[in-house]
């Protein structure tokens, strides 16, 4: 490929991928028209033979015509396979697919005959491709005369019509059989046939295979002489692509600056700006790619809706210039950034990703963006449905849950990704968004045993076992990510939420400080950091760190919720109000939040505000399990407003619904008693506070509950012509005089005359408004 036929930034590396473009050189230009020609007439040859129902016919004239064609990598990329539907039922369909079965005589028709289910692309590819799969061999002519043809049973289990085939076939050298790599009989593998191709073609697929199994050395010392032979920035570019593949990205750099190759090759900018951001020269990198997208007004249209099946570089120039701006934390611009990469190209996962795990969208955001994405997937043509599903379980779930749920239907029912990672742990984030800890954790253990380091999911899989409070399954973790990954963010996180577990917080703080180095831009290491001085009462610097995470990730509303709460905690109520706003702006489905809220306007004596939003953080965690530790607390919080509102027997409906689902508590009991002593069942309030104290006896609230029920079970069960109601009405007008007697009345009388005087100073509605000891959890 000379000079002028380097990519433009509509395009992918496809166009200049030797597997593709095989017959394209600097000394060759003009033979791209009769290599096309060539390449279309293979083709159809191909087309014919897949549809000549004699098995035998098609499998002799499909080895025949590959076996000296030197245009085979261009037969058989996606892009020929693409235009030409029936290469790619040729090249791609297997038997099962095409509905022959492979235990029948015939073996399949045409080309799927002689086509292994494994062998995705035919033997026709060169070197690489052709060693991971099954090669077509020629059959031995030993074979004839019954040598060892049982030894060419197909490995993948094909049946018994390769060996019929292998076995009453009489074409000689024409036939073919299939064999794995490891297969020891003497066999001629059909190579692929070079010939055709000049010295140039022939040294690159060399490079391109070097590169390809990884062999650096060798892809460098035949790269820079092809360079040097033809000085092609895409044969430079190939060269820096070794060196930054082995590390050496201050040697890709020199090589693409030395002639300025990046003004040339939109490719060589694009590698060239990739080297210098793994370099940490970001302002180098973002005046090589341009603080905006310099493509963004081209003027030719069509080449901008052109498709070659890849990613076109305009989206990863926009991605590498999103990367560095998050590198200078200029998130409102990285943002945009990643937004428009998606947009120019939807195929950029990559882009899309960065804007979801880093938290710079809002849900809201998410959902827009994906809206705006309906013209981009129509460019996928057959996938466009299920990348769309495949996006769209990949957004927020505090957000449109119904249609996150039927985009995971369609992917199992017409895709058959029931087990696939991302199908899986998409369910498991919305058990974690509705607090159902147990069922997330079941489905990331499900993950984690076909993939145990998966780091999607294990940040998920860490927070779930913190909430169980699971601290040996965090301990064995932490020490198996710590063998293997000891510079991975997330082992340190792993380390530091199992000694928040034990109850270390120092321990704990260090190693989220740790993880959070290795990785800025990891969102539960900033927020595990912050959270151990909240354990600690450190409000101050639990509000700077939050305060930091807020700034790092705009697009969660976390931080802002514990900013709310530490400031309530310090009853900075205004301010606590103003960020809990703001995490409501951002996800107002969050039950935490609703509660945190509903505490908050308790506080300030705003009761009807607190009933409304514990109301709502009651509704948004109907379908929990009511034992959790959240809906207990929501229960409980609710019963305290009614109970200030005056509304009883709302009050003790939630109080009653606590004691049935969660553990004997005696706050529980003692705030029942003193709700039946305000609508004076007395016995009742005797009762459970009774109780109260019998799970507890250091609760001052209920003895002091009890003495006063007591009191006035006294009082009220007595008539006004009992002798000791006379006696009290005489120690009430003849003080003296009671003193005097005092020693021969009953013990009983001071109790009565003690109750009297509180019902005259104390009703026990004034108690009840003067009762704020029972805090809300």
């Amino acid at each position: 490929m000379s000079i002028h036929e380097t990519p433009t930034q509509h395009n992918s590396t496809l166009v200049i991928s030797p597997f593709i473009t095989g017959n394209a050189g600097s000394k060759s230009n003009g033979n791209s028209v009769q290599a096309n020609q060539v390449s279309q007439a293979l083709t159809d040859e191909q087309a014919s033979a897949a549809t000549d129902p004699k098995p035998e016919e098609a499998g002799g004239n499909w080895g025949e015509s590959i076996s000296h064609s030197p245009y085979q990598s261009i037969a058989n990329s996606p892009l020929v396979q693409k235009m030409n539907p029936s290469v790619t039922a040729a090249s791609l369909a297997t038997p099962y697919h095409n509905g022959a079965p492979s235990d029948t005589g015939n073996g399949g028709n045409g080309i799927l005959t002689s086509i292994s289910k494994n062998s995705l692309f035919g033997s026709t590819i060169p070197s690489t491709l052709r060693k991971v799969s099954l090669q077509r061999e020629y059959k031995d002519p030993t074979a004839e005369n019954g040598g060892d043809a049982k030894n060419e049973a197909p490995a993948d289990g094909a049946g018994s019509s390769s060996r019929e085939e292998a076995g009453n076939n009489q074409e000689g050298m024409g036939t073919t059989t299939l064999t794995t790599t490891t297969t020891t009989t003497a066999t001629s593998v059909a190579e692929f046939d070079i010939s055709e191709l000049s010295s140039i073609e022939k040294l690159r697929l060399w490079r391109h295979d070097a590169l390809m199994q990884h062999l650096y050395k060798t892809a460098e010392f035949i790269g820079n002489k092809i360079y040097t032979m033809t000085g092609d920035p895409n044969d430079a570019f190939w060269l820096a692509q070794v060196f930054y593949s082995s590390g050496a990205c201050i040697r890709a750099v020199e090589l693409l600056t030395k002639d300025m190759l990046d003004s040339v090759s939109i490719m060589c900018r694009y590698l060239l700006a990739l080297c210098l951001v793994d370099l940490q020269r970001y302002e180098e990198a973002l005046d090589v790619v341009g603080e905006s997208n310099p493509f963004y007004e081209a003027a030719d249209q069509d080449a901008k809706k052109q498709n070659d099946g890849g990613i076109k570089l305009e989206s990863s120039l926009c991605y590498l210039r999103g990367k560095i701006y998050a590198a200078q934390n200029n998130f409102n611009k990285s943002k945009e950034s990643y937004k428009e990469a998606v947009l120019v190209d939807v195929k950029n996962y990559e882009a899309l990703e960065e804007l979801i795990s880093k938290n710079l969208l809002t849900p809201k955001e998410e959902w827009d963006l994906l809206d705006a994405l309906k013209p981009e997937f129509t460019s996928l043509d057959d996938n466009q449905e299920m990348v769309k599903c495949l996006y769209t379980i990949r957004l927020s779930k505090y957000l449109n849950e119904d249609r996150i749920l039927d985009a995971r239907r369609r992917l199992i029912e017409d895709h058959n990704l029931e087990s696939n990672v991302d199908v899986l742990r998409s369910q498991a984030e919305i058990y974690c968004t509705q607090c159902k800890f147990t069922q997330c954790l079941e489905i990331c253990e499900i993950i984690l045993e076909r993939d145990e380091f998966n780091g999607e999911v294990l940040p998920l899989y860490i927070s779930c076992l913190y909430e169980l409070g699971a601290k040996n399954k965090l301990f064995l973790l932490s020490h198996k990510l710590a063998e293997n990954f000891a510079k991975n963010s997330i082992t340190w996180f792993s380390v530091a939420t199992y000694y928040m577990v034990v109850g270390k917080i120092e321990e704990a703080r260090k190693y989220f400080s740790k993880s959070s180095i290795l990785d800025p831009n990891f969102t539960p290491a900033w927020l595990g950091f912050a959270h151990t001085y909240a354990i600690e009462g450190e409000q101050d610097q639990a509000i700077s760190a939050y305060s930091t995470a807020a700034r790092f990730f705009p697009g969660i509303h976390l931080p802002n919720l514990f900013l709310g709460m530490q400031y309530m905690a310090l009853n900075t109520f205004s301010l606590a109000e103003e960020y809990f706003t703001l995490a409501y702006d951002t996800c107002p489905q969050d039950p935490l939040l609703l509660n945190e809220m509903g505490v908050m306007y308790f506080k300030r004596n705003d009761l009807h505000k607190a009933k409304r939003y514990l109301k709502r953080a009651l509704e948004a965690v109907k379908e929990l399990n009511p034992t959790s530790r959240t809906s207990v607390s929501i229960q409980m919080n609710l019963a305290h407003a009614y109970r200030r509102l005056g509304e009883n027997e709302r009050a003790i409906r939630c109080f009653k619904t606590v004691l049935e689902v969660s553990n004997k508590d005696s706050d529980t009991y003692c705030s029942l008693g003193f709700l039946y002593l305000k609508i004076k069942e007395l016995q009742r309030a005797i009762d459970h506070l009774h109780t109260a104290l019998s799970l507890k006896p250091s609760n001052l609230a209920a003895q002091e509950l009890l003495l006063h029920a007591l009191e006035l079970n006294v009082s009220m069960n007595l008539d006004s012509d009992h002798p000791l109601m006379v006696n009290s009405q005489l120690y009430e007008s003849n003080f003296d005089q009671f003193i005097s007697s005092k020693k021969r009345a009953p013990r009983t009388l001071d109790s009565v005359g003690y109750a009297k005087r509180m019902r005259k100073t104390h009703s026990p509605l004034q108690m009840a408004n003067d009762d704020d000891a029972m805090d809300l959890e």
